[in-house]
């Protein structure tokens, strides 16, 4: 299934609040936003890989889907609610960062993820199809339109092989399209 961005930086602000007494979910649609990391490379995050992570400090990650390095930094915000979250839980080195509710040691799934976004949407009464992977699209989507970040940067952090892969992160709206046909040379 395809699925979108949240393309409305309100709606994004709408689900943080929703999610406020809630750090585990908190943290994980926050660092999903903030991060372009795949869900599941974001669940197979340790305690042990982040809990000494100060501001700014890189993290690297192999790819599950593609086996390659990639990095995150740890911005303000994923920092600030990682730190919440942190209080309210045990920190046990080896146990996952998104640690199932279910008991042991093992992490949300994708499929729990995409449940979670898409009843979130549906919560703030947002139209559309959305789910774990939403969150990729989402960071993708606002580094292009709110901060500017041309295709290339994206594509070499997405660590995609092929700019018809970029393309279809990009969210580009018809809309978008439309005001381009009104520029005058």
């Amino acid at each position: 299934m395809k699925v979108d961005p949240i393309i409305e930086l309100k709606n994004i602000k709408s689900i943080k609040k929703l999610l406020s007494n809630n750090p585990r979910d908190r943290l994980l649609f926050t660092m999903g936003v903030n991060s372009g990391l795949r869900v599941q490379d974001m669940l197979a995050l340790k305690i042990s890989d982040v809990k000494t992570c100060d501001l700014g400090e890189r993290i690297s990650i192999k790819e599950k889907k593609t086996g390659k390095d990639n990095v995150f930094i740890m911005n303000k915000e994923i920092f600030a609610v990682m730190n919440e979250y942190f209080q309210t839980i045990d920190l046990v080195d080896d146990h996952f960062l998104f640690k199932s509710r279910k008991g042991k040691n093992y992490p949300i799934t994708t499929y729990a993820v995409t449940q979670m976004v898409q009843r979130w949407a549906d919560e703030i009464n947002l139209i559309g199809n959305f789910g774990a992977h939403s969150l990729r699209k989402t960071w993708c989507y606002h580094q292009r339109k709110t901060f500017g970040v041309s295709w290339e940067v994206l594509a070499k952090r997405l660590n995609h092989s092929s700019p018809s892969i970029t393309r279809r992160y990009l969210g580009v709206q018809e809309e978008e399209v439309e005001e381009i046909l009104l520029n005058t040379i």
